[in-house]
């Protein structure tokens, strides 16, 4: 199964690797590890998770505040619309679903 990063989702994923980096040499790989991880499970089951709002799905990481909201746009294709802080402006991600 093929992921897909909005271009502003890949952008909060790149400025997210940068602050975690800058707090702690190292941390940012851990980060990264755990995005991974998330997608891993995201594309082995992309309907495991509830729907969040209309088509678009929510994962947690388990280590960082940091949801990963994605929608199922083929059998064989999954779109990051965002890689989002918890704690900061909820659903801001939104109008990306509209953008595709």
């Amino acid at each position: 199964m093929e992921v897909r990063f909005h271009r502003l989702a890949a952008r909060e994923f790149r400025e997210a690797q940068k602050w975690y980096e800058s707090r702690r040499t190292g941390l940012s790989g851990d980060f990264v590890t755990e995005v991974d991880r998330a997608l891993e499970r995201i594309t082995s089951h992309p309907d495991r998770w509830p729907i969040y709002w209309n088509r678009f799905r929510r994962v947690r990481l388990r280590r960082f505040l940091y949801s990963i909201f994605y929608s199922i746009e083929k059998a064989d294709l999954i779109l990051v619309l965002a890689v989002a802080h918890v704690r900061r402006r909820p659903d801001y991600w939104l109008r990306r679903g509209r953008m595709n």
